[in-house]
């Protein structure tokens, strides 16, 4: 029974890190404690980390020490190798390896990329390493350069060596292939190697491989002068401008990178120019050669435009920096999300994922872990995608997090704001934003104004409420977001980044009302701990519910937590357990208890028990022995707001928790509300939450 995966390639630059990434995305949500693992690396500079190192445990939050991702760099391996020393090697990856072993449930042990010296060596090694580990392999090659012949034989060379050896290989991966040969590719693939091996073909990714203009500043080791914040610029064609502006403008093509000495400063500024204007491709940066630096008239004249894209300075001249350019391999690095999310989309789109999985897991994990649980809500988000109105258009944390749910591609976003000035805040942030694929709306110039308007008078006037108050009301962003899920032209919302729960919730009462099956709206955290996710209501709706009501959100909040794939176990919180408290709080607690029996005897659930005797299971063994619930309570319901807000409030400051919610419950259509003081991180965990509620939760 496996607990790793050794990833080995064929030759360099097969693209390994979207496989990685891919499979890292898989792992944390199959696994409770994923690993990863380097045994040998690249030299790098003193005070700086492995660029591959560095991207997995920072993107996926791994708690591992980079000196423990790795065992040896490549010259330590070279002289060891020189003097007859790879046995020692060998033990020092076994060692560092078993350590993290111990440790994780699952480990993913990358392997060498065929660069720099020693490159004839590495199949061997590989080979080696994986069968000293006594873990099975997955293999990747590249197609770029090859033909389908090259490409199969390549792949089933390594595979071969592998076999020999007896290393299982699990999957063979064909990448960068051309999009019109992936059928073709595939389908050889499958006759040339057995049944058993997963076949899985990717396409080549243009924007994957562009270089970024950071890249090119620490290739260049370039002086940055303007645009320092949007160095993740992608590169994707480059120019030299050494002739007449009017001809190089012709020369242009999109993500330009513009190559001009530095006192040209008609093709400075007129790059400047073109990436402003309509009717021609985006500059994605300049740089400027020869060490020399426009006037300083020029230099206040660029530094006074809004949009200003990436300038930096090199010593060498022009046909030199041009081809050390060209010679530039672009790298995933840890701070580049779009590339990364681009990454394991793309690992999603065309992977199969559940054959993938299933060889992969061969132990059956407990519980429910917070990555877990993260990985299933955005799978569930995407099988069935829905369409989710942020009616905060105007604060930035919300453009952040658009953008980065457009990189995951989960759901259909529309935003609530003016669009102009979004375009500028996206240009002051530096991030990427599709605008193809975000609706933008503002209410007053909406087509749906009046209609919303009438409608919400014919609700409302009975509440002498005036058509005049309904087109009021109707600009207001919450009213109008929440029209929007109202008519079905939105399946949820979120809002509450810059409004009170008040403001969020209120249009949501009055007109979309609750479920018919339902009295009361509650909300639900799912509080991520180290090794659990557990579910507390009601911490944010109910200042003090009635038994009955106490009843009903317990109710709602074991159906969430099915619903999200958490057996509900359900404490009935008090300040004593059993029968052994007095007094109207716990009796009140008692009740409901007794209510939720009657009306759902399929529910395990205990009450009053105290959260120690809840969550703990020697204390819940010591003060209710015959218990199913206690000591292993998974869905925890307060006896009002005070308690639970505080509560969940202090569990995560703490112990370090993430709290994702709240999530409401009960209401016809999901509307979800954030506190003000949330993260990017929150916001887009309640958008996912409310497209999974729009599921039909």
């Amino acid at each position: 029974m496996s607990k790793a995966i050794y990833i080995a390639t064929s030759d360099q630059n097969s693209g390994k890190s979207i496989i990685t990434l891919g499979l890292m995305s898989i792992l944390i949500g199959k696994t409770a404690k994923v690993g990863y693992f380097r045994p040998i690396i690249e030299d790098f500079v003193d005070g700086e980390q492995d660029n591959h190192i560095e991207t997995v445990l920072s993107h996926f939050n791994l708690d591992i020490q980079f000196e423990d991702a790795y065992a040896i760099t490549k010259s330590k391996l070279i002289k060891k190798k020189n003097k007859g020393k790879i046995g020692e090697v060998l033990d020092l990856i076994i060692e560092k390896y078993k350590k993290l072993e111990e440790r994780f449930d699952f480990v993913l042990v990358e392997g060498t990329s065929f660069t720099g010296e020693g490159t004839s060596i590495e199949l061997d090694l590989n080979v080696l390493i994986a069968k000293n580990l006594g873990i099975p392999t997955i293999i990747i090659g590249s197609g770029v350069g090859k033909t389908l012949e090259e490409l199969l034989d390549s792949l089933y060379l390594v595979y071969d060596s592998f076999k020999v050896k007896e290393v299982e290989v699990l999957s063979v991966f064909a990448n960068k292939v051309q999009p019109e040969n992936i059928e073709l590719v595939t389908k050889s693939l499958k006759k040339t190697l057995p049944d058993n091996v997963l076949i899985n073909t990717i396409p080549l990714i243009s924007s994957l491989n562009n270089p970024t203009m950071q890249e090119i500043v620490n290739e260049l080791d370039a002086k940055v002068l303007f645009g320092e914040n949007y160095l993740n610029n992608e590169i994707g064609h480059f120019s030299v401008g050494a002739m007449q502006l009017h001809n190089y403008l012709v020369h242009l093509h999109d993500n330009a990178l513009v190559i001009t000495p530095g006192d040209r400063s008609d093709i400075i500024l007129g790059a400047l120019q073109a990436n402003e204007s309509a009717n021609y491709p985006a500059v994605s940066g300049i740089i400027l050669t020869g060490n020399i630096l426009p006037e300083e008239s020029i230099l206040k004249l660029i530094e006074g435009l809004s949009a200003i894209v990436p300038i930096i300075a090199v010593d060498g001249g022009t046909y030199h920096i041009t081809n050390k350019i060209g010679a530039i391999r672009s790298e995933i690095y840890a701070n580049n999300t779009h590339k990364i999310e681009t990454s394991i989309t793309t690992f999603e789109k065309y992977v199969d994922n559940d054959a993938l999985s299933e060889r992969l897991i061969t132990f059956v994990p407990e519980g429910m872990t917070p990555k877990m649980f993260q990985y299933n809500m955005v799978k569930r988000a995407k099988q069935h995608r829905k369409h989710v109105v942020l009616p905060e258009g105007n604060d930035d944390r919300i453009i952040i997090a658009a953008s980065r749910l457009l990189d995951m591609d989960v759901v259909d976003i529309s935003i609530i704001g003016d669009k102009r000035q979004i375009e500028n805040k996206v240009t002051e942030l530096g991030i990427s934003f599709d605008f193809s694929k975000v609706n933008i709306i503002n209410p007053i110039e909406s087509e749906f104004y009046e209609e919303y308007a009438h409608t919400y008078y014919e609700l409302r006037k009975a509440k002498n409420v005036s058509i005049t108050m309904a087109r009021d009301l109707m600009e207001d962003v919450s009213y109008f977001g929440t029209m929007m899920v109202y008519k079905g032209h939105a399946d949820g919302m979120v809002s509450g980044a810059a409004h009170t729960t008040q403001h969020t919730i209120l249009p949501a009462l009055q007109f979309i009302k609750t479920k018919p099956n339902s009295s009361v709206v509650s909300s639900v955290f799912f509080m991520c701990l180290e090794d659990r996710v557990s579910v507390f209501g009601d911490c944010a709706i109910n200042p003090n519910p009635t038994a009955e009501q106490l009843a009903e959100i317990a109710i709602s909040s074991a159906d969430s937590s099915s619903a999200f794939g958490i057996e509900p176990k359900i404490a009935m919180l008090s300040y004593s357990s059993g029968s052994s408290g007095k007094g109207d709080e716990v009796e009140k607690v008692r009740t409901a208890t007794e209510i939720v029996k009657q009306k759902r005897p399929d529910l395990k659930i205990e009450g009053p028990i105290q959260y120690d005797a809840a969550v703990d299971r020697a204390v819940g063994k010591s003060k209710m022995p015959d218990s199913e619930v206690a000591g292993q309570a998974s869905v925890l319901i307060f006896p009002d707001l005070n308690t639970g807000n505080n509560t969940y409030k202090a569990v995560q400051r703490e112990t370090g928790a993430l709290a994702i919610g709240p999530m409401l419950q009960g209401l016809n259509k999901p509307v979800n509300d954030l506190s003000r003081g949330c993260t990017v991180d929150d916001i887009i965990n309640t958008v996912v939450i409310t497209a999974i509620q729009a599921q039909g939760l």
